[in-house]
């Protein structure tokens, strides 16, 4: 019998749970103590789309969930993408971040109820558990091995996830290391 942790769909609104959390610590967080939060969000995001467009979606496809709500999704993804890399790029004490933040939010937010909803509800009904599980292991394995950092121009497709997430994702891992050893190595 199937754990919960074997089922894709429960995977997925369980990270979508940790970044509605993630999201509402980088709200009530103050100046710089909204980095580590916003980190982790970035981190979490960029690596739960990535695999999303690589493992669910196309899944869904063939699921035959209609065509048009895995395509919103794709476009939510690719935008917010877009806007993730700019509020990255502005930083967390910038005067704009709040208020770009605050829209940033509403639309992830919004985003991941239509996904459990329309996406999610429909894929989990054509699954069985035996599929279901073996897309939460294809999932964890491509969350292995995406970026860590929002990639506009690489695309939203599976085919560019496969061809430019690895080593986009060799480049971020580097990067997070080094940060990662600065941050410590300064405190």
């Amino acid at each position: 019998m199937p754990t919960e942790r074997d089922d894709v769909i429960t995977l997925l609104e369980e990270q979508h749970a940790q970044i509605r959390d993630l999201l509402q610590q980088v709200e009530s967080a103050v100046g710089k103590a909204k980095q580590r939060p916003f980190e982790d969000l970035v981190r979490l995001l960029a690596v739960h789309e990535s695999a999303e467009e690589q493992v669910v979606h196309p899944a869904s496809r063939r699921a035959e969930v209609a065509g048009e709500i895995v395509d919103d999704r794709l476009h939510e993804e690719d935008q917010a993408k877009h806007v993730l890399a700019e509020l990255y790029e502005l930083g967390v004490t910038d005067d704009r971040f709040a208020k770009k933040f605050e829209d940033f939010s509403a639309s992830v937010v919004e985003h991941a109820e239509m996904e459990e909803k329309e996406e999610f509800d429909a894929l989990r009904r054509s699954l069985s558990d035996r599929d279901s599980a073996r897309l939460a292991t294809a999932l964890r394995f491509a969350e292995a091995v995406a970026p860590t950092r929002p990639h506009p121009q690489a695309g939203e497709s599976a085919t560019a996830n496969v061809v430019f997430g690895p080593p986009l994702a060799l480049f971020d891992r580097i990067r997070d290391a080094v940060h990662d050893w600065r941050t410590k190595t300064e405190n």
